[in-house]
């Protein structure tokens, strides 16, 4: 998901995409753990995305700030 398709929701919207994408996190890194990841990469996109949700909720919270 890109950061134009973030900026489109509301933040309710963007806590609940960062649950879920904090949640996909734990479950890669549990299966890095014990040696059934396929797909390592996912890893990084999922840190990606979180990263990115978390900037997109700064910006709004600022905005609204102002």
């Amino acid at each position: 998901m890109n950061a134009q398709e973030l900026r489109d929701k509301t933040p309710d919207q963007l806590r609940e995409e960062l649950t879920n994408l904090k949640k996909e996190a734990f479950n890669l890194r549990f299966q890095q753990a014990t040696g059934q990841l396929e797909n390592t990469a996912r890893m990084r996109d999922v840190k990606r995305a979180v990263a990115r949700v978390n900037t997109v909720l700064n910006e709004k919270a600022s905005a609204a700030a102002e």
